[in-house]
């Protein structure tokens, strides 16, 4: 029996880790993947207070791993497949857990595109993250599929290896923050078909080009190209507590302002919790809530 079990070793759950860690609870944090979650799938993030120029993911990772090492908190490798919320009780592809608080920090996923031939060329020139596999398209050509944020850092990072980049965008101007879309607009190596749509991704052993309709005239044409990489959002990895938790249309959790969900004991943080922001610093500032709401609701339970 655990006091606090943590889902997720991303930027909330490690914080949340962090902030239950000093309070002395017993804790098990559980990641799938490795710790920092999908925030390693970025090369770099600049807008983290402190880190002027910008910080390396690894390296904000491995600093947060340093300092919650001499807290005592037991990690393990394992993915959640389900919970009983009102026992909180959990059963990873490893084994199963009691405790007597859970803080919920899974994270989010990747939205596809839903398309014919996606699913196909997953891993053969379809991508979701540019960081892990530029590298493999050395002077050739790729289109990205998005318009914010992500999509302009993105597009930076692959022209560095392409040689074109092509933005995707169904609307008529991109929503990329004003410096991220100065930066893109002044790379040569990037270019734009707006108010545009991949309908079908094509191919014999691998992506060879794209189908894209224009969203006005409804007029397709094909696009040569050697990769596609998709940044059109994300879907909260929710799935081991659909219909236990309530959770909006497209299964983020809802909590209250000090992380609360609708299950006593149970709190969620960061990106799996629905919100008006997603960024780092505030799945940070989720995980430092729902750790000291759950030591409250711990000290509450022992009186």
């Amino acid at each position: 029996m655990y006091e606090l079990i943590i889902i997720g070793g991303g930027p909330a759950g490690l914080t949340a880790a962090l902030y239950a860690g000093r309070s002395r609870l017993k804790i098990l944090l559980l990641e799938k993947m490795s710790l920092g979650g999908r925030l390693l799938m970025s090369e770099t993030i600049e807008n983290f207070p402190g880190s002027a120029g910008g910080v390396s993911t690894q390296e904000l990772t491995g600093r947060m791993h340093e300092q919650i090492k001499p807290l005592g908190i037991e990690i393990k490798n394992e993915e959640v497949v389900d919970m009983d919320c009102a026992a909180k009780t959990i059963k990873t592809d490893a084994g199963s857990y009691n405790a007597k608080a859970v803080i919920i920090a899974s994270g989010a996923r990747p939205r596809k595109l839903d398309i014919p031939g996606e699913e196909k060329f997953t891993g053969r020139g379809v991508s979701y993250c540019a960081t892990c596999d530029a590298p493999l398209y050395k002077e050739k050509n790729v289109v990205v599929v998005g318009g914010g944020d992500a999509v302009a850092e993105e597009a930076l990072y692959l022209a560095r290896f392409a040689k074109k980049v092509t933005i995707i965008h169904r609307r008529n101007q991109m929503r990329a923050s004003k410096i991220l879309q100065e930066r893109i607009n002044g790379n040569k190596k990037i270019n734009f078909l707006l108010e545009s749509v991949i309908t079908q991704i094509d191919g014999p052993a691998k992506v060879g080009s794209v189908k894209i309709k224009n969203v006005n005239s409804a007029q397709e044409k094909d696009f040569i190209c050697d990769g596609v990489f998709v940044f059109i959002g994300n879907e909260p990895e929710t799935g081991f507590v659909k219909d236990k938790l309530k959770v909006d249309e497209k299964g983020f959790i809802i909590t209250d302002e000090l992380m609360v969900t609708s299950q006593e004991g149970i709190f969620a943080c960061g990106d799996c919790r629905k919100k008006s922001l997603y960024q780092v610093i505030t799945a940070c500032g989720d995980g430092a809530v729902a750790a000291d709401s759950a030591y409250k609701y711990l000290a509450a339970k022992d009186k």
